[in-house]
């Protein structure tokens, strides 16, 4: 029993147009489940993880909460691609199909060559470069190498000590500065950090509060896991919040929340 990161799912306002986005600027492709103009859409990251874009209204529903949102939502999501040239395409193709730039391309202090930008539904994407130089053209639509998604939490510490909890094991541990854990292929990783030096590292304001349009999905192994990780959970500090049942889309599922309230969605083919 362990967790990952292996769907993340994002509310939108409308969410054929966040598909057109999300497979017109990152070249996403559809996963089998998708469905055009439905009010969910699934996206594959070539190969790095899944992008689930569900109706925000709907979603806020699920998770039963209100689905009012302003400002930042307290994560980032992350694009690593391996070269500088890459995250320039890659910001070049966000806006042009909408999104909007909130740090330009460009190396930072230590060295990073990252950009960031903000989606058509608000979303915060980092566009970062594995390698510090170029070499050689851009072979076509920049690919990931891996997608992560950033959470700000009170206190990166005692996060990591619940997903440790959960089976996750840390890669980099900075303290309360970052902790992101290690991934398997085709998943996407987990990093933690406090929200304000998430939202200085972002370049946006801290501020902001309501629903965070954002559920993490882990698909387990069996229905036995799906009840072993919800245990964990609560036992770790985390809330459960939703028992595990069968779904009507023949599913068995259970929902929790981590210490900072990030919503996790456990299932299984029942």
């Amino acid at each position: 029993m362990a967790l990952s990161l292996d769907i993340i799912t994002l509310g939108v306002p409308q969410v054929e147009a966040a598909r057109a986005f999300y497979t017109s600027a990152f070249s996403s492709t559809a996963t089998p489940t998708a469905t055009a103009g439905d009010r969910t859409a699934g996206l594959d990251l070539h190969g790095t993880g899944q992008l689930a874009l569900h109706q925000i209204d709907a979603l806020a529903t699920d998770s039963g909460t209100d689905p009012a949102t302003s400002g930042f939502r307290g994560h980032v999501l992350s694009s690593i691609v391996s070269r500088p040239a890459e995250v320039k395409a890659l910001l070049d193709a966000a806006t042009a199909h909408g999104a909007t730039v909130v740090k330009p391309a460009k190396k930072e202090f230590f060295g990073e060559f990252s950009a960031v930008c903000r989606t058509p539904d608000g979303v915060v994407w980092k566009l970062a470069a594995a390698a510090k130089k170029d070499t050689g053209l851009v072979p076509g639509p920049p690919k990931p190498t891996e997608t992560a998604l950033y959470l700000g939490v009170a206190s990166p510490n005692v996060s990591k000590e619940f997903y440790e909890a959960l089976g996750m094991s840390v890669d980099r541990d900075y303290g309360d500065k970052f902790i992101d854990f290690t991934i398997a292929e085709g998943v996407c990783r987990l990093g933690l950090l406090t929200r304000k030096a998430l939202a200085k590292d972002a370049g946006v304001d801290e501020r902001g509060d309501g629903f965070s349009a954002l559920v993490l999905t882990h698909t387990a192994a069996s229905r036995d896991d799906v009840d072993a990780l919800l245990a964990a959970a609560g036992s770790a500090g985390g809330r459960v919040t939703g028992a595990a049942a069968r779904t009507e889309q023949g599913e068995y599922a259970g929902q929790f929340t981590d210490p900072d309230g990030n919503r996790w969605r456990i299932t299984t083919h029942a």
